[in-house]
């Protein structure tokens, strides 16, 4: 199963998942006696439901400019994370991939890199500096798919920017799953 890279990448970004949102609640919120809600999980307003479709169409555009401008440098799609799923298509590793990349990876990943770091950084730097500084660091977690990292710090200012317009981590998280499982079955299609 470990020989898999699916199967290993696929636990290790589970297991991540379990250590941060594990360390958070016990270093960040629970001392503090501090709810989910301090990290931007709640509800939001009922207008941004139908933006949604309109930051999901934003960020598929502007992911697409930054592949066509970075394979104009000889930038290629193709990664190891890519790779792996295509080694062995079928229904299995097609759920799996929608799993890990369209729904546990954008729970904590919103959660952490949102609404925790953007929001420190954002109460000591600022808005701005929030953004840029929280979007490098989730671009730097998905090393080593260095191919993808210009559109990972793109996706993670324009969630950051969803975070800053609704208040709540969820609707990033619906724009940033819906954008992985886009990519996962253009991944298993293409």
């Amino acid at each position: 199963m470990f020989a898999n890279t699916l199967y290993s990448g696929t636990l290790t970004g589970l297991t991540i998942a379990i250590v941060l949102m594990t360390g958070l609640y016990f270093i960040a919120l629970r001392p503090k006696r501090l709810s989910w809600k301090e990290v931007g999980v709640k509800s939001f307003s009922k207008k941004y439901w139908r933006k949604i479709p309109i930051w999901l169409l934003i960020t598929i555009i502007l992911s697409v400019a930054v592949l066509l401008l970075t394979s104009l440098l000889g930038n290629s799609a193709d990664n190891s994370k890519t790779e792996s799923l295509q080694q062995n298509i079928n229904l299995f590793t097609i759920l799996i991939g929608i799993i890990s990349a369209g729904v546990v990876s954008p729970v904590y990943e919103e959660i952490f890199y949102r609404g925790f770091i953007h929001r420190w950084l954002r109460v000591r730097l600022g808005m701005n500096w929030g953004i840029v500084i929280s979007s490098l660091l989730f671009t730097i977690a998905h090393f080593p798919t260095l191919n993808a990292m210009p559109v990972n710090f793109i996706n993670g200012v324009m969630f950051a920017w969803v975070y800053e317009k609704t208040g709540s981590v969820i609707p990033g998280m619906i724009v940033h799953g819906v954008f992985n499982i886009i990519a996962v079955l253009l991944t298993v299609t293409g």
